[in-house]
Parts: C-alpha cells; sequence; structure tokens
C-alpha cells in the first residue's frame, strides 16, 4: 500500500522538479528572489486560463447565497488556512454574516495556528464536518486541495455531493489526474502553476494561486449579489466611530451631496447605507427604498433603475 501511495504521489505535477531552481542554494540572495519572482509571475497567467472554471463556480457561488445558501471552504494544512483568511474576511468587507462563508480545515481551529499533519489523511472527518456543518443542496461547498487528492478534502466532496450541494475543488494538479481522484467535484479549478522552486512546498506558487482563486471566487459572488456599487463597498456596518465616518464619505462620494447630507439619510435610513443611496439617488423615502432593495435583491443600482427605468 505504501509503495503505491508512493507512486501515485511522485506522479503528481507539484511534487515535480524545477529545472529552473536546482542550484538555487548556490545562488546569491538577490538571484535567489529574482528566480522565485520569476517563478510567481507564472501564476496569474495560469490563473487567468481557468476563469471559464471560475466563473461557472462563482455563478453558483452567487445563485446559493440568493437562495439562503452559503459557501463552505474545505481544506488541510496551508489550502485550509487560505479558506480560513478569505471567509474571515467576508463579513468586514462585504457586511455579511460570519456564516455566510465558512471554512473548514482538517483538524480544527487548532490547525490554523500549528500544522496537524495527520489530520488531512482522515476521509470519514472530512465527511462528518460537512454533516457538522449541515449542509444542504442550497450549499456550495468548496474544496482547496494542491494535489487534488487529499483524503479529508475528498471525504468533505463525496459527503456534500450526498447531500445535494454544488462541489467545486481548487488544486494546482492536472485536472485529469484529479478527475482520477474523485467524481464528486462538479467544477474543478485546475491553474498550471508548474513545478515549486522548492520541489513540493505547495504553499509557494500553488498557494498563490489558490489565494488568487478565492479572491476571484468571494469577490465576484459578492458582486453578483450587489454588495457593490461601482467599486465601492456599500455594505459598510457603521458600528464604530470610524465607520458611521466612512459610510458618510460612501454616500457623498456616490451621490454627490454634501456631508450634512449623508448625515441625515444615514440617520433616516437607521444607518443602512444602502438605503440612505436608493433615498437620495431615487428619491423616495426610507420604505420605498426599502422595498425597492428587496425587489432588487439588495442591488442599489438595479434598484434605482426599478425606480427610474429610464
Amino acid at each position: 500500500m505504501s509503495r503505491a501511495l508512493y507512486e501515485q504521489i511522485s506522479q503528481l505535477r507539484t511534487e515535480q522538479l524545477n529545472p529552473a531552481s536546482v542550484a538555487m542554494d548556490e545562488l546569491s540572495v538577490e538571484d535567489f528572489l529574482r528566480l522565485m519572482n520569476d517563478e510567481d509571475q507564472k501564476v496569474a497567467r495560469a490563473v487567468r486560463e481557468e476563469i471559464p472554471h471560475i466563473a461557472r463556480a462563482v455563478e453558483a457561488i452567487a445563485n446559493a447565497f440568493q437562495r439562503g445558501g452559503r459557501l463552505i471552504y474545505v481544506g488541510a494544512g496551508t489550502s485550509g488556512r487560505l479558506g480560513v483568511l478569505d471567509a474571515a474576511e467576508c463579513p468586514p468587507t462585504f457586511g455579511v454574516s460570519p456564516t455566510l462563508v465558512r471554512a473548514i480545515i482538517a483538524g480544527g481551529n487548532q490547525a490554523v495556528f500549528a500544522a496537524q499533519e495527520g489530520a488531512e489523511d482522515d476521509e470519514h472527518a472530512g465527511a462528518e464536518a460537512i454533516n457538522a456543518a449541515q449542509v444542504t443542496d442550497a450549499d456550495v461547498v468548496c474544496g482547496i486541495s494542491a494535489s487534488g487528492r487529499t483524503p479529508f478534502v475528498l471525504g468533505a466532496l463525496a459527503e456534500a455531493k450526498r447531500c445535494g450541494a454544488f462541489t467545486v475543488l481548487v488544486t494546482t494538479n492536472e485536472r485529469a489526474q484529479v478527475e482520477r481522484f474523485t467524481r464528486n467535484a462538479d467544477c474543478i479549478i485546475a491553474p498550471n502553476v508548474g513545478p515549486e522552486i522548492l520541489a513540493g512546498s505547495t504553499r509557494l506558487k500553488s498557494g498563490t494561486a489558490q489565494k488568487l482563486v478565492l479572491n476571484m471566487l468571494s469577490t465576484a459572488a459578492m458582486v453578483r449579489i450587489g454588495k457593490t456599487y461601482g467599486n465601492i463597498m456599500v455594505d459598510v456596518q457603521p458600528l464604530s466611530a470610524k465607520l458611521r465616518e466612512r459610510a458618510k464619505g460612501i454616500v457623498m462620494r456616490i451621490t454627490g451631496c454634501n456631508y450634512q447630507a449623508a448625515t441625515t439619510a444615514l440617520e433616516d435610513a437607521d444607518g443602512n447605507v444602502k438605503v440612505a443611496l436608493v433615498m437620495i439617488l431615487a428619491g423616495c423615502n426610507q420604505e420605498q427604498a426599502r422595498a425597492l432593495l428587496t425587489a432588487a435583491h439588495g442591488s442599489v443600482r438595479r434598484a434605482v433603475q426599478l425606480h427610474n427605468p429610464s
């Protein structure tokens, strides 16, 4: 069994030697850093090639959000920590509940700060984590695994699929190889970043690629459900003095009104930036603005268009 596992792992793209870095321990620090930077340049291009697959995942995530579902990341090690990071950043960035985007990491919360190397091998634990999260067919479950074969992640995807969830797998292994490991991913995102400069160290280019993909998944899905107006965050929660002033700045920037008008609109809107924006842009009261936003599924732009079709 161990020999068979070795043979399987040794064939993975993520385990191959990089010919550009075979003598990296003989380089000067600056030459080594240039080599590292040269390799990093390949990551964004590799992610770009996967945009059709990323777009499919984004549509599924946005649809899930609109019908009350969630995005749940599942990973181990570096991949799991990247999922935790993206999930943790969504509430302050987009004003959403911490339950809308959440992360499951093999080994539990302690694995965020200290490696729990054996935890990734427990396929059953991955399935149990999905059940504990009460995944349903309204959710999207996104596995993150550089190799595409992490048992914890594959167990989670299999159980998520059984629950009817839409499943995504983010990997830097070859798509054809990954498809041999699992048939439980509805969408595979597999940027070809090439071998790491440090063989098998997937916290490097693979980790960077995963971070870029997760940025795209969460940000694009949030934009699709109206969490921005243009390139401005409009779901700011004014929970502190700083955030209340930021909210006024957002209202002023988008509507062109002055400070006092922004202050008054936010007071009338009970501090809700989107309601204040619709009140000013559509020239309506709070009740009408809230109704328009509901009809527009939370999009300020569409709410204003509904009120002023011309």
